[in-house]
């Protein structure tokens, strides 16, 4: 093979390799701008909050479950207040409400963050661009991680304080483990339910020998007629 023909294949294939590296690149970039909203035509609202829990700058925003822009950027205003700005699609403008609020999501249990715009009442007319919504701080996973410990916590405080009472009415302490634990209280109370059981059967026969009897037979009779 000559030199000539050696140089056309390397061009050849230098040539292909560009042309995929371009394709990528372009690719890359279409679906990037896609993301970011360079492609279609936005407007900006923004909302305030204490805590963004994680959310970055590019996360997605969601309105009732559709994904309608993305965030443009995050500044730190106070110590206390941090100001998310968004880039939403201008075919959502007329659904979203000037009392609408923003509250902050994952995508899935451990997903990535994402901003959630709940509708508003619509009393207040469709949002502006610029417009500044309010937000909603969402429970983040350390509050219901320390909820959790001191739920824990509390449940073991019950169930020692629960051993401790069943510990002194087995030995016999206090007012309720003395009378749970006495002979005596619980012999007395076994002739007191049977003293009731015999009182219940005396009264039982005096009734029906009040049935049989001349003088109270007819008014049994007569209350049997009325029922």
């Amino acid at each position: 093979m000559s030199n000539q023909s050696k140089e056309y294949g390397y061009s050849v294939k230098l040539g292909a390799f560009i042309l995929v590296g371009l394709a990528i690149l372009f690719a890359a970039i279409f679906f990037v701008g896609q993301a970011r909203q360079l492609f279609s035509k936005t407007f900006s609202i923004s909302a305030v909050f204490k805590d963004v829990n994680g959310l970055q700058a590019g996360n997605n925003v969601r309105f009732g479950g559709m994904h309608i822009g993305a965030i443009s950027s995050i500044e730190m205003l106070t110590d206390t207040s941090i100001l998310v700005s968004m880039d939403i699609e201008s075919s959502s403008q007329q659904f979203i409400s000037k009392d609408a609020k923003a509250t902050i999501g994952s995508d899935g249990l451990m997903g990535n963050k994402l901003l959630i715009i709940s509708p508003g009442k619509g009393t207040q007319g469709p949002i502006a661009d610029k417009d500044q919504i309010a937000s909603v701080q969402a429970i983040s996973m350390d509050d219901i991680m320390e909820k959790l410990y001191v739920t824990t916590e509390n449940a073991n405080l019950i169930t020692t304080d629960l051993a401790t009472i069943s510990g002194s009415i087995r030995s016999g302490n206090g007012t309720i483990g003395k009378l749970f634990m006495d002979k005596d209280f619980a012999e007395n109370l076994d002739k007191t339910l049977i003293n009731v059981k015999k009182g219940s059967k005396g009264f039982s026969e005096n009734m029906e020998a009040a049935k049989k009897s001349f003088f109270l037979k007819g008014a049994f009779k007569k209350d049997k007629d009325k029922k």
